[in-house]
């Protein structure tokens, strides 16, 4: 079991006996709040599924926090090929992570210092229709997890910047942010994303 971060928090990510982590896995999960089943919605036949499409999104930025490349639904790969977001998910449904993206630490281009991971409200549901959200880093050989941060709790807001890595002394460390902003695409969130640099 890794480390449960709180938000502000920053790890090494040295594996345990000594050595570096080549290839992570950045997950992502959540649930959607369901709403609650009273009688008179039973009777009348109300209160279905809800389905909340969250996006999980990587930002690579240089040392002058300039935008080098963005994985995310539209695309896939970085260009580069370091960095390849494994799909969509549209409902959030199931346990475990909802999506993820797996980084090959030593191929992450010498130019790029930030990875920056983000999740976002495709439809425009605000997180206060989402419950259970939490990013975590998976040593992608052993599957062992290294850090796991969850969300507290809701809010009005649309998007979330979780969590960053940065090189720093020629090692990859992982910084818990979970700062609220808003947008539907990762584009609208470039502001914010470099506001965490």
């Amino acid at each position: 079991m890794g480390v449960n971060l709180v938000k502000g928090q920053k790890i090494s990510l040295a594996k345990d006996g000594g050595g570096t982590l080549t290839k992570v896995v950045m997950g992502l999960g959540w649930d959607a709040v369901q709403p609650k089943k009273g009688f008179l919605k039973s009777l009348l036949g109300g209160g279905g599924e809800v389905n909340i499409d969250l996006d999980a999104s990587c930002g690579m930025f240089n040392e002058n926090k300039e935008p080098v490349d963005f994985v995310w639904f539209n695309q896939l790969k970085s260009q580069d090929g370091s960095i390849v977001h494994t799909g969509d998910n549209l409902t959030g449904e199931g346990d475990g992570d909802d999506e993820q993206i797996i980084v090959d630490l030593p191929k992450v281009p010498a130019n790029v210092k930030y990875l920056v991971f983000t999740v976002n409200s495709f439809r425009g549901q605000t997180f206060n229709e989402v419950e259970n959200a939490f990013c975590r880093l998976v040593d992608s050989s052993s599957q062992k997890e290294i850090a796991k941060y969850a969300l507290s709790g809701g809010g009005n807001f649309t998007a979330m910047i979780m969590a960053k890595l940065y090189r720093h002394n020629d090692e990859w460390k992982m910084h818990a942010l979970g700062e609220p902003t808003s947008g539907r695409v990762v584009a609208d969130l470039l502001p914010a994303m470099i506001n965490c640099l």
